[in-house]
């Protein structure tokens, strides 16, 4: 089995994930009535814009990457199935699943999933980034975190 993604390729789709994040939460902060949860998700969209410019600079950086492996394409296909569960990872997913929410609660349901998934992502895109970058990737995963209890918060408010 070939390598399905070069380090390269992870930190472009962790790109995407962001792109997507910004375009689901602004859209959701655009439809919100409620401005509690408007204020949040606008604060979100914010966040997600400054990661994509923070994998941006990553990616200048990344080259091809081989890890450690048991058996060859083992990291990747790894990679490749979080990326394979996570919609946004596919383009412009993030509007379009904002314009099928019903409520805030749905919303907030599903950007505690992905923000779940955008973690556990980027820990293993840790693995693929020089190890100048990863302290940065650390940054963006405690932010991450952060907005999961954020969400986690104004879902009990719910």
């Amino acid at each position: 089995m070939g390598n399905i993604f070069a380090g390269s390729e992870i930190v472009e789709i962790g790109i995407q994930i962001e792109k997507n994040g910004r375009d689901f939460y602004a859209a959701l902060a655009a439809q919100s009535k409620n401005p509690k949860a408007k204020d949040i998700f606008k604060y979100l969209a914010g966040q997600e814009e400054a990661h994509i410019v923070v994998f941006q600079k990553i990616l200048a950086s990344v080259s091809k990457y081989e890890p450690t492996e048991a058996y060859p394409g083992e990291y990747f296909a790894y990679m490749n199935a979080l990326a394979g569960e996570s919609v946004f990872t596919q383009a412009n997913k993030g509007k379009e699943i904002a314009n099928k929410v019903k409520d805030d609660k749905e919303a907030i349901d599903i950007g505690i999933g992905v923000e779940k998934d955008s973690i556990v992502f980027y820990e293993g895109m840790k693995k693929v980034a020089p190890e100048y970058d990863r302290k940065v990737i650390d940054e963006v995963i405690a932010q991450e975190q952060v907005h999961l209890t954020q969400l986690l918060d104004l879902k009990t408010k719910f």
